[in-house]
């Protein structure tokens, strides 16, 4: 089986079967709006009154295919869901012996070990990559991630406290943030070596270290530089870049993997 066929079950089992709803397409207070009305997504990114970029809103991963702000995604998501080494030219190259020999078991079972396909959650740093929609709200002390997907959160720390240096390993992991500039960085440790870095079969240890950067560009557009750090996993760190957009005068919607779920019994690799 190829691993678009894969992808595609994958991505299938996760695209929430989207209704009309009360809470979309109602105008946010403070949106820019241009003369006509729209919102105005090239305008200056928002900033708080203690000067800090406002990072808040609904954002969702731009797709391969380069959805732009306040459009919904369209064709299949960016190349870094599929693999993260996808800037690599020999990726097997910085993978340790171990992290090769589980994904070449992955490739030959088709990706039936998917956690994906298995309802499971998506854990960190594959979370930022998907094409679900997620709601950032940013408050003193702690900003607030909530994914549509499964209607997970995420909660990151900028009180100044330090990542715990013995985490129960969880899904997305602890995070801390930090301001560098107009950019808030993000470390990320505890994730469990139960999710994987990307749909296509990834792994890690449950030493992996993230750090996000993300940066605001303007209204609608957002980028988050990741490095993945794990020695045990990987011969050395490695980024990559996603771009974030934004949906205005919008919000995320109830959605469950699990309800009504019928594609893992079709999977071809069972």
């Amino acid at each position: 089986m190829s691993f678009r066929y894969s992808w595609f079950l994958i991505a299938f089992a996760l695209a929430p079967a989207v209704a009309p709803a009360q809470w979309l397409g109602r105008p946010i207070p403070g949106t820019p709006r241009t003369a006509d009305g729209k919102p105005n997504l090239a305008a200056p990114a928002p900033r708080l009154a203690d000067g800090k970029p406002d990072l808040s809103g609904t954002w969702e991963s731009e797709s391969e295919g380069g959805n732009r702000a306040g459009v919904s995604a369209a064709g299949p998501p960016n190349k870094y869901f599929s693999n993260v080494l996808a800037d690599f030219k020999t990726p097997e190259s910085i993978m340790q012996p171990a992290t090769l020999a589980q994904y070449n078991k992955s490739v030959k079972a088709e990706f039936a070990d998917s956690p994906l396909a298995h309802c499971q959650p998506a854990g960190m740093p594959l979370a930022d990559a998907m094409t679900n929609p997620y709601k950032l709200v940013q408050t003193p002390g702690l900003i607030m991630m909530m994914y549509e997907r499964d209607t997970t959160f995420r909660q990151i720390y900028t009180d100044g406290r330090s990542l715990p240096a013995d985490p129960q390993p969880t899904w997305l992991g602890y995070s801390v943030g930090r301001w560098d500039g107009d950019t808030l960085v993000v470390e990320t440790n505890g994730v469990t070596d139960r999710a994987w870095l990307d749909a296509r079969g990834h792994t890690h240890t449950e030493g992996l270290h993230i750090t996000e950067r993300f940066h605001r560009v303007n209204f609608g557009k957002m980028e988050v530089a990741i490095t993945i750090d794990d020695p045990k996993a990987y011969t050395k760190p490695f980024s990559y870049t996603l771009v974030q957009n934004l949906f205005p005068d919008s919000d995320v919607l109830e959605f469950f993997c699990s309800d009504d779920e019928k594609d893992v019994n079709h999977y071809r690799g069972k």
